[in-house]
């Protein structure tokens, strides 16, 4: 990778998600730390944390499968519930081995 490319993955993240990790590294990993800083409790920082590293997959999944990749993300983003996402990937799958 070239010094002026930019990863995929960091093109991806919303402007709030960016700032809340170079937080998490100018604090050296600290969930603690980051927690005292956005003053929320430590599972909240977790849960962020969590969240960003579920994006950060799906948007590296993207390449490989768009339509899998979108599915993953409406879930990650809370726009459709796992048990449905799951079905809707499941089906897809079917659908793609019987072509």
């Amino acid at each position: 990778m070239e010094l002026t490319e930019v990863p995929q993955w960091l093109l991806v993240l919303e402007p709030e998600d960016a700032a809340f990790i170079k937080n998490f590294v100018l604090k050296s990993g600290s969930l603690k730390e980051i927690a005292k800083l956005y003053q929320v409790s430590y599972p909240t920082v977790r849960l962020r944390l969590d969240r960003l590293i579920q994006k950060i997959e799906v948007s590296d999944q993207r390449e490989e499968e768009p339509f899998q990749a979108f599915i993953k993300g409406l879930a990650v983003d809370e726009k459709i519930d796992l048990d449905t996402a799951k079905l809707i990937l499941e089906k897809y799958r079917e659908e793609q081995k019987s072509k």
